[in-house]
């Protein structure tokens, strides 16, 4: 058998080992080792996330702007593919408010478009992970992710007033939606708005009572024990326990023939059919859209929801690796939410990333294996198959409570203070972000991550440099050098040594800088003849060996390098 052949051999055996395997398929390194209190504590998990699930699931469907059944259709593909993926013990995937927010400034609230648009995010964080892509989500700082967050929260929240008021026709943009909602005030349904307003009361009093009940507490006795786990377990099933408590309501008053709340209605029931996404649509008047005029008329939005959507599952699956020490993979974690929405698509699903709120409650009872999501699914599918019916009394005051309690804590201005005490110009980005997303959304994310890469370069083309005076000039760059930076370092040096009434040698400090190009190089060059003009002298101390090395190659005249401080300033003080 020839060389190339055994060679060849030998990659696809190396491919397919087992270590290889268990990094691509996860679940191969934890389902060997499963046992019976790990079935007991994900059943645990998993049914309670599932009753947070539910109704999240519906009320975010009504952020993106599509009827209440394609938020369970995008809430229970997550839970299979990341069991098999997933590198986390306790993300859970599904439609997120922010998620939601961006599908309806793509897509405005068009559901073939929204199917669609998951199967093309999906596809482009799955090329991600294979290409090893992750580490282009480091561009987007931590500025811009909260100005983002906190006017989301606030279009968000804002956005579900009109469903407390119970008011209709109101537009979807901003600032419009502000001035039309307080406009109409007075045709508020008084129902909507006293139910709207119990629902809220209630919540936020479960919301403190969780925040005050610690399970995992060892009080005296255990009647004291069990009432307060149970406490937590009511607080923790708030939505689900506030939806229903309003559905019966709503049902009670409808079935004596007084219609004073906003009903979801009627929604599709059963499983949704397993079928490749549409590649077209059709508009009202019967128009044909092709799928190249679709994915034109996405824009920026297949940029930014792919990457928004990494961003947000990885930082929280980062987030809960550390709490619980373990690791994640951050390119197998992409891998995972593109495989869920590439099938997500098949089952009429809408982009989906991991949830904050959902993984908190997965987390805090005590889930084991990324089983907990199996579990999860499964009761968001039996919502499917035989509580749809149900859901027609849902009032949508109800839903717009749990949304608006929901992104609540995503609000968080106490960060503005702290960059303020930090560094004042973080503050910019964020700003920025903050400001455009009124507008819209994507504009920004696309403004504030602009204006992160305009500070960012600044700081490249303007290094610090420290001068001070040793008899000769010592002057220290306080970060690396690259070609952007090589007229600001050329204009200091010629300002205080060159230019000065009497010319003056210089050490130049490098021990900062760790490459070197052609353009620095040439600078260099220049710099070095003007120096033995004046008949002074241009010393580099402390060179890294790599840069050294590019030096010598590029054979510049007269340079002179010293392996210490002291040696430069030694030489010097003995030439002068």
């Amino acid at each position: 058998m020839d060389q190339p052949l055994l060679a060849g051999m030998a990659v696809v055996r190396g491919c397919c080992s087992l270590r290889n395997l268990k990094a691509w398929v996860p679940i191969l390194s934890w389902l060997p080792r499963y046992n019976i209190r790990w079935l007991q504590m994900d059943l645990l998990a998993g049914i309670t996330v599932g009753m947070t699930t539910v109704p999240q699931a519906l009320a975010y469907a009504e952020v993106a702007g599509l009827p209440v059944e394609y938020g369970l259709y995008s809430a229970f593909m997550g839970g299979f593919i990341y069991s098999l993926l997933g590198t986390s013990k306790d993300v859970t995937l599904g439609p997120t408010a922010i998620m939601s927010l961006l599908c309806f400034s793509v897509v405005g609230g068009q559901p073939h478009r929204a199917v669609l648009l998951s199967l093309l995010c999906g596809l482009i964080q799955a090329v991600m992970a294979l290409l090893r892509l992750g580490f282009l989500l480091d561009f987007i700082s931590f500025p811009v992710i909260k100005g983002f967050t906190c006017a989301a929260a606030v279009t968000i929240g804002f956005g579900q007033i009109k469903n407390i008021l119970g008011l209709h026709g109101i537009p979807s943009q901003f600032f419009l939606e502000v001035y039309y909602t307080f406009y109409r005030i007075p045709e508020a349904r008084i129902g909507d708005v006293i139910l709207g307003l119990l629902c809220l009361i209630l919540l936020v009093l479960l919301v403190f009572m969780k925040a005050t009940v610690d399970p995992g507490d060892s009080p005296d006795s255990k009647y004291t024990r069990v009432s307060r786990k149970l406490v937590w377990t009511v607080a923790t099933m708030r939505n689900a326990l506030v939806v229903v408590a309003a559905s019966l309501i709503a049902f009670s008053w409808d079935a004596y023939g007084h219609h004073v709340f906003t009903l979801t209605g009627e929604t599709s029931q059963g499983l949704p059919p397993f079928r490749p996404p549409p590649t077209s649509d059709t508009t009202a008047n019967g128009t044909i859209v092709s799928f190249g005029d679709i994915v034109k008329g996405f824009g920026e939005g297949l940029a930014v929801i792919p990457f928004m959507g990494l961003l947000e599952s990885i930082a929280i699956a980062k987030a809960f690796a550390s709490q619980n020490n373990y690791r994640i993979d951050a390119n197998q974690e992409l891998l995972a939410i593109g495989v869920t929405n590439i099938m997500g698509s098949f089952v009429s699903a809408y982009p989906v990333t991991g949830s904050f709120g959902r993984t908190a409650v997965n987390s805090q009872t005590g889930v084991c294996t990324p089983a907990g999501g199996i579990v999860t699914s499964a009761i968001v599918l039996l919502s499917l198959a035989f509580l749809m019916p149900a859901f027609y009394y849902i009032p949508k005051a109800s839903l717009a409570a749990v949304i608006i309690c929901a992104v609540a804590p995503m609000v968080d201005f106490h960060v503005v203070a702290k960059m303020w005490r930090i560094r004042r110009l973080d503050l910019l980005p964020f700003a920025v972000t903050f400001l455009l997303s009124f507008w819209q959304v994507q504009y920004g994310i696309i403004g504030g991550v602009a204006t992160s890469g305009v500070l960012l370069l600044y700081n490249v083309a303007r290094p610090q440099i420290k001068v001070s005076d040793h008899g000769v000039l010592l002057m220290e760059l306080a970060s690396g050098l690259s070609f952007p930076a090589t007229e600001h370092l050329s204009r200091i040096i010629h300002t205080e040594a060159l230019q000065a009434a009497s010319p003056r040698s210089v050490v130049l400090d490098c021990h900062h800088v760790s490459t070197i190009d052609y353009s620095v190089i040439s600078e260099l060059k220049d710099l070095l003849r003007q120096f033995k003009l004046r008949e002074v002298e241009l010393v580099f101390c402390r060179l890294q060996p790599s840069v050294l090395q590019v030096l010598l190659a590029a054979d510049l005249q007269g340079l002179r390098s010293t392996d210490s401080l002291e040696a430069a300033l030694q030489l010097m003080s003995e030439n002068q």
